[in-house]
């Protein structure tokens, strides 16, 4: 390796260990201003009605930063963003508005991916993981095991888009498998948010449950899961 590229590796390096936490820091700002009242609105949900309203016509704004937040940082859980998205704007929209912030906020993700490379992975993420989940993105059937990964309930998501920028797959290709495989996963929290603001409770009660053992399925099948998708991944390269 040449003095020059070692220079600019040691460049990368630098950025992603100054640049990421600094990222990290502006999006808790965000977050501590829009997740509050979200997180307040679990035991007073007319309170959290009341906070997106006050946004008017710029609610739906509001709500798609909060997600854009939840997915760049890949620690918060995205499930209750999802639930009150479908309390606040219904099934239809809640559904549309996570979706788009949860593209969005994927973007961010996988050109920071691309631009700071390997060195910033190991910042963010183990080893293990990251070397687990490239295997299978940077395959010859990498669109396809990205849409996969996305669907199967249990698989962490939102850390994807970091690793998923660091090969060779187009953004765009990338958005599109990435928001068709989060679908089902976030319809059946969008849904189950609308019924509790319609106060269907057994709606609820039977996504909630549909919800429960898919996710338990994934959690518990994850290693035959990931092993299937390694032979999916590799079947071209025989």
């Amino acid at each position: 390796m040449s003095n020059q590229d070692r220079s600019g590796s040691k460049i990368v390096r630098l950025l992603s260990m100054a640049g990421y936490p600094a990222l990290f820091a502006a999006l808790v700002g965000v977050t501590i201003a829009f997740w509050r009242p979200l997180v307040d609105g679990i035991s007073d949900p007319e309170a959290l009605r009341a906070w997106v309203e006050g946004y008017g016509a710029a609610a739906p704004l509001a709500f798609i930063l909060v997600q854009v937040v939840q997915v760049v940082i890949f620690a918060i859980p995205g499930e209750f963003p999802q639930l009150a998205a479908g309390y606040l704007f219904g099934t239809p929209a809640g559904i549309a508005y996570t979706l788009v912030g949860a593209a969005i906020g994927s973007a961010i993700g996988f050109l920071a991916g691309r631009v700071l490379g390997r060195p910033f992975l190991r910042v963010i993420m183990s080893e293990e993981r990251r070397a687990q989940f490239e295997e299978l993105i940077i395959s010859p059937r990498g669109i396809s095991t990205l849409f996969l990964l996305y669907l199967i309930p249990g698989i962490p998501k939102d850390v994807l888009c970091y690793i998923a920028g660091i090969g060779p797959i187009r953004l765009w290709f990338y958005l599109v498998a990435s928001t068709a495989g989060r679908i089902p996963g976030v319809a059946l929290s969008v849904i189950t948010g609308a019924a509790a603001a319609e106060r269907k409770w057994l709606l609820a009660g039977i996504v909630i449950g549909i919800a429960v053992v898919l996710f338990g399925a994934g959690l518990l099948m994850r290693k035959q899961l990931l092993n299937l998708l390694q032979r999916f991944a590799r079947r071209d390269q025989s």
